[in-house]
């Protein structure tokens, strides 16, 4: 083998000694890693194949190829210091009614672990947790909403973690029970308190608030218990009221500790991008449904 100038595009050619074929080495890989620009466009930014078209100058054939290409490889894990983390988000969501996404991220906004499963239960949510404890995670506090199945399997993996209620859904859901314009005077008198929730920011704030449930509580707290629950308007109060009752507790550990979140906004915002961005591409088929969302996250977390 000798060289043997070059090709048109610049290439180096070699000539063999014994037939003097000539030819051209060429790495693929190098090749697929300068095209993963166009796939990395494509999950993140909702780039749609005619739009990357447009903007790479190469055929839709082309396009189609490094997608993929991409999404038939094997994800690489999350770069994370499990050992070090101590305060999380945890929450899920829905796509379509049809399959769920479990999320848990760290305070900063970053994944730490997921699962693309059919519902959030007992035993999915196990899944990512145990996941993330064989990893080396023992965290203090985490972020939730009320979902009880979820409460339980964070009480097996991790009894003494700090669970905070997030209190955008106490606050959601209470108004709902309760209407805009409720027409009863304790309806009317607890939608005050449940509108004073996101207020509180220090513990006098917070003593106040406890005070004035209690009052409340004192003042109506059985007579709504003993209201027909079958009724659609008086069962809804009596919901209302429980979620405050039961909630309490742990509904203030921000207070104590700045570093945990108040709220899951943070992985509310993160499911509302993810789930704007897997819209733009609705010809996924089921099989790259969860391929696509290994990788946007693998992505947004290197971002």
């Amino acid at each position: 083998m000798i060289l043997f100038g070059k090709t048109h595009s610049g290439y180096q050619r070699y000539r063999c000694n014994n037939c003097y074929y000539t030819y051209t080495f060429h790495n693929r890989l190098n090749k697929y890693q300068r095209e993963k620009i166009w796939f990395v466009e494509w999950v993140i930014e909702g780039y749609s194949i005619r739009q990357l078209v447009r903007i790479s100058r190469r055929g839709i054939w082309k396009i189609k190829q490094i997608i993929k290409y991409w999404l038939n490889q094997d994800v690489p894990d999350l770069k994370v210091n499990f050992p070090k983390l101590k305060y999380l988000i945890f929450d899920g969501t829905y796509f379509k009614h049809k399959n769920c996404f479990l999320l848990l991220l760290n305070r900063h906004g970053k994944a730490i672990n997921y699962l693309y499963c059919i519902r959030e239960n007992y035993a999915n949510a196990m899944k990512v947790f145990q996941g993330t404890k064989k990893r080396g995670s023992e965290p203090t506090a985490i972020t939730i909403d009320g979902n009880t199945n979820v409460i339980r399997a964070l009480k097996t993996v991790w009894p003494d973690i700090i669970i905070q209620r997030c209190l955008t859904h106490i606050q959601r859901q209470g108004l709902m029970w309760l209407r805009r314009f409720p027409k009863s005077e304790p309806a009317k008198e607890l939608r005050k308190i449940y509108l004073i929730i996101f207020g509180i920011k220090n513990y006098q704030l917070r003593d106040e608030f406890l005070c004035i449930f209690a009052q409340w509580e004192k003042h109506y707290g059985q007579l709504v218990k003993s209201l027909p629950s079958d009724h659609k308007v008086y069962g809804d109060l009596q919901r209302a009221r429980s979620l405050l009752i039961h909630a309490r507790p742990n509904m203030f550990h921000y207070l104590d500790d700045s570093k945990i979140a108040p709220t899951t906004n943070l992985i509310e915002g993160y499911f509302s991008t993810v789930k704007g961005r897997y819209k733009q591409h609705r010809g996924l088929s089921k099989i790259n449904r969860p391929k696509y969302l290994s990788w946007y996250i693998y992505l947004k977390n290197k971002s």
